[in-house]
């Protein structure tokens, strides 16, 4: 069954919009955990490493000693000519309280040296668990996949884009395109060609 663009965009607002939450607050975990070594002015401008670390491994409590966040990778490296850092294989998890867990996970990601940018890629997946249903929601809540190649997240305008194929999975079916925005503010996701998809009907809450 081929589903219109239109419908399609209605039906998966709001459904995995927290999903970028997490990915924002990626940004900021790995800004507080790496902190690389204050610039040394040698004129150098190559881009290689200052900082190279293997293993990565960091975890949040909160006050009462439970796990909120854990962030893994199996190599992080710092360059000083632009401040970014570089990951292999991260891994995301967050389970804060009353949020559905959010597990993201990429071969390689870069967080820009102003940390205003997020970039996934190669095999970017995402996986919001189910969360309690609200009167604002326009169907099931959870759980929520999306996967595609490349995702470019940008926390303080609440967006992630790619221009890569995606498919979105919930519920209530599959959904395939080629581009995506999701805006976190407005709690939509937008696909933006190439559309189709499988969905079932579901009930909407009154």
């Amino acid at each position: 069954m081929r589903t219109s663009r239109p419908r399609i965009d209605r039906l998966v607002a709001w459904s995995p919009a927290i999903l970028l939450g997490g990915l924002a607050a990626l940004t900021y975990w790995l800004d507080a955990q790496i902190q690389p070594p204050a610039r040394r002015d040698d004129g150098s401008a190559r881009h290689d490493p200052d900082l190279y670390i293997e293993r990565v491994s960091a975890v949040s409590f909160d006050a009462e000693g439970r796990v909120r966040q854990m962030l893994t990778a199996a190599s992080a490296r710092h360059y000083p000519d632009d401040d970014s850092v570089e990951l292999a294989a991260p891994s995301f998890e967050m389970t804060d309280p009353g949020q559905a867990r959010l597990a993201v996970s990429a071969e390689a990601g870069t967080v820009s040296g102003d940390r205003q940018t997020v970039t996934l890629r190669g095999a970017v997946r995402a996986t919001r668990d189910a969360f309690a249903a609200t009167s604002r929601d326009r169907g099931p809540t959870g759980p929520v996949t999306f996967t595609t190649d490349l995702l470019q997240v940008k926390p303080k305008l609440g967006r992630a884009e790619t221009d890569r194929p995606v498919t979105i999975e919930d519920p209530r079916g599959i959904i395939h395109g080629v581009g995506m925005v999701l805006d976190n503010n407005a709690r939509t996701i937008k696909l933006r060609s190439a559309v189709r998809g499988t969905l079932q009907p579901t009930s909407v809450p009154k």
